[in-house]
């Protein structure tokens, strides 16, 4: 047993990989792993960015920090990236598999169900579900081999298990764009909960756990009208900050969860509790 419970949190002398690191939620999620001593590999499709915030973040910390470019929709870009980690660091401990799609036409991507094309369809599932099961599998692969354990995180969302509410999204915009939640988004975030248990029950044998991190809707460019509507439907009456969830992922990441996986851990204010 530890002599300070404070210790469980201590990431210290382990190797994190988050991807989509220069994200919204990504820089928190890199900035708080480093905080708690995590050697970390910030991911993302631009390689000048991620270098960039790799040593910001190294700077402010302490920590080794280091930015890879990956397509996580592309396998040889995926192996690519953990033969550089572990080049780098020598191990990988921490996967945390954040990167999804924000597509680069609104409107397709807000299209409603009956309208929605499959082209985009296919487009967001490569990044949000394929590019998960292509981390999870290179990654997997490499603890395994390690000998030493790990932890794997997928960021789900609430609509891969709730039903989203139409009435929220009335006169709401994101970006000057009017919102819903699409189809492909909800379809997706619900495959990778599914994925995260099937891979918790695959690996437990070999020490390695996988767990879903679920967050509410974060405030993040969506008009006052839908921050108004969101925060109606959520118990604590306001939408996340991107800092609210990273005390969860600590928590995941580090031992303090070292009997948690295939779990779902909602950060969501509450609103799963109506």
């Amino acid at each position: 047993m530890p002599s300070n419970y404070r210790n469980l949190f201590d990431l210290h002398g382990r190797t994190a990989i988050v991807t989509g690191g220069t994200g919204i939620l990504g820089r928190h999620f890199c900035r708080a792993l480093a905080d708690y001593g995590a050697n970390v590999v910030i991911a993302d499709l631009d390689g000048v960015i991620a270098e960039s915030f790799a040593e910001q973040l190294q700077q402010e910390t302490g920590t080794s920090c280091i930015g890879l470019a990956c397509d996580v929709a592309c396998e040889d870009s995926v192996e690519a990236l953990m033969t550089n980690a572990l080049e780098r660091f020598g191990s990988i401990d921490v996967v945390h598999n954040n990167a999804a799609s924000k597509s680069d036409d609104l409107e397709a991507f807000f299209a409603p169900v009956e309208a929605y094309s499959l082209a985009e369809w296919r487009k967001i599932m490569a990044v949000n579900l394929d590019g998960v099961f292509l981390v999870s599998r290179s990654a997997g692969r490499r603890m395994i081999e390690q000998g030493r354990g790990g932890s794997i995180i997928h960021t789900g969302s609430i609509y891969g298990h709730l039903g989203s509410d139409p009435r929220i999204y009335a006169g709401s915009e994101y970006l000057g764009v009017g919102i819903n939640t699409p189809p492909v988004y909800a379809a997706s975030k619900a495959g990778v909960d599914g994925l995260a248990r099937y891979l918790a029950t695959q690996w437990a044998e070999y020490g390695i756990r996988v767990n879903t991190l679920v967050p509410g809707g974060v405030e993040s460019g969506q008009n006052e009208t839908f921050q108004s509507r969101y925060s109606q439907r959520v118990p604590l009456g306001r939408m996340a900050q991107a800092d609210d969830l990273v005390g969860a992922l600590i928590y995941l990441a580090s031992d303090a969860s070292r009997y948690v996986t295939g779990q779902s851990l909602f950060v969501d204010g509450g609103l799963s509790a109506w």
